[in-house]
């Protein structure tokens, strides 16, 4: 069932995604998972915060409360595609947790290419917000997330006010 939930690429995902729901984006370390939601217009992710990665069940419950108080409609896992385009072991790993996840859920999901995000948002730390190492460790997590869901969204928006083929 929860293959079902999988879905092809994120314009599948928006989809399906009931008017006034949320998207929820993920973006899956080894040790953390970092949140962020969109606005239920879709138009501007915001981080939110960052779940340690010890044992599914806590982070299914924490995120199934999100799920209930913010109204989510879908999830967005930035998928650590390499630069050369091949999925390596990291890649699995998280459509493993995200297919878990979605089927515990019972949300439907799609994956965003995240190459580079969470470089981006460290140069973005240091050079713009002048964080130390410590708080960019706090926060990079959370802020790579809404960086893959605001990628995700923008590219959403931009095929909606395409005219048709």
């Amino acid at each position: 069932m929860a293959d079902r939930l999988i879905c092809e690429d994120i314009f599948e995902l928006a989809g399906r995604v009931p008017a006034g729901r949320r998207l929820l984006g993920l973006d899956v370390g080894d040790k953390t998972v970092g949140l962020a939601i969109a606005d239920p217009g879709m138009t501007v992710a915001s981080p939110l915060w960052t779940l340690e990665r010890k044992k599914l069940a806590p982070i299914v419950d924490a995120i199934a409360e999100l799920v209930r108080t913010e109204q989510v409609g879908g999830i967005v896992a930035g998928l650590p595609v390499s630069m050369d385009g091949s999925l390596g072991p990291q890649a699995q790993a998280v459509q493993d947790f995200t297919t878990e996840l979605a089927g515990r859920l019972g949300l439907p999901a799609a994956f965003w290419d995240e190459r580079l995000s969470t470089s981006a948002i460290e140069r973005v730390l240091i050079s713009e917000a002048d964080m130390n190492r410590k708080r960019r460790k706090q926060v990079v997590d959370k802020m790579a997330a809404a960086y893959i869901l605001q990628g995700a969204i923008d590219a959403v928006s931009i095929r909606r006010r395409m005219p048709p083929a």
